[in-house]
């Protein structure tokens, strides 16, 4: 697997404040890469140093195994762009927007075009004016699939819209992206938790994480110990074992690094007998509170 995009060292400022820091971070190809993190993190700043939308102040972004800065008419004709704050021709009704594409895009597919706008129930005659945000969303996002590309950029495209649009654009993109490679940004986890393959967590500027879903599923979970002799005072724990709580006779913790048989053995070695081991699986967003709680407390 290659990588599709990746960014090395990249860092951006805006006078005084700095909206990147560093950022190293690696979306391989065909995957669905979930760059998450609260507003203000700087998402949608890195995406636009991507898309060569916005220069960075150090470092190196690449798209297709090349400097971003050098992309050229045909890279844009292989990337799909869709935004919360799409600007689109509002004069325009859907039909003459989707035919006014249509020459910009060497491999634009009439017959998906069609079939995308019936998938959306846009209608053909309405003017974009007066479509609903939910409505807008799906033209801008049927005008970006209809061409085949290779790499579709979703910044933030489900702000505002109700569960029902929500999960309509999400299986038009699984349903029309084969062979694509996906970014999408989110604040909201509830997006991206049931289909992303990769997931980043940007805060404030910095990746405090990149990692294949499955595997940060599997090395996070809630620990419960039930003690079998109370213990007397607390006792330093692991650095892995995040946001403990301890008291005589239980001590909770969340191990971001599992492995049962390791665990259970330092349990063991720290307490001694116990009445009972408890090993939860986590949700992503429990994972997400618990990183963020930790973050806080070593800040």
């Amino acid at each position: 697997m290659t990588d599709m995009l990746r960014t090395i060292d990249l860092s951006k400022r805006f006078r005084k404040t700095v909206a990147l820091d560093h950022l190293n971070m690696v979306v391989p190809e065909h995957s669905v890469y979930a760059f998450v993190g609260p507003n203000g993190a700087g998402k949608t700043t890195t995406i636009k140093i991507l898309m060569n939308a916005c220069q960075a102040s150090e470092g190196v972004a690449q798209v297709f195994g090349h400097d971003s800065r050098k992309l050229c008419p045909g890279d844009f004709t292989e990337i799909g762009y869709v935004s919360e704050n799409q600007q689109m021709p509002e004069w325009m009704t859907v039909e003459y927007f989707m035919n006014y594409l249509k020459p910009f895009y060497p491999h634009w597919d009439t017959a998906r075009a069609a079939e995308l706008l019936q998938q959306f129930e846009l209608p053909h005659d309405r003017k974009i004016r007066n479509l609903s945000q939910g409505m807008r969303m799906k033209a801008a996002l049927a005008s970006s699939l209809a061409y085949r590309p290779r790499l579709i950029v979703l910044d933030e495209p489900f702000t505002g819209l109700d569960a029902l649009v929500r999960d309509e654009l999400i299986g038009g993109v699984l349903e029309c992206a084969e062979g694509a490679t996906i970014l999408i940004s989110s604040h909201d986890l509830s997006d991206v938790e049931s289909f992303a393959s990769h997931i980043g967590y940007l805060d404030h500027g910095h990746l405090q994480f990149s990692e294949e879903m499955r595997s940060m599923a599997e090395r996070f979970r809630e620990i419960e110990v039930t003690l079998a002799s109370p213990s007397p005072s607390p006792i330093s724990l692991p650095g892995a074992w995040l946001n403990a709580e301890q008291s005589a006779a239980v001590v909770r913790f969340v191990d971001s690094q599992f492995d049962e048989e390791r665990t259970v053995a330092e349990v063991h070695r720290l307490f001694g007998k116990t009445h009972q081991i408890s090993v939860n699986p986590m949700p992503l967003r429990a994972i997400f509170v618990t990183l963020a709680k930790a973050g806080r407390k070593a800040g």
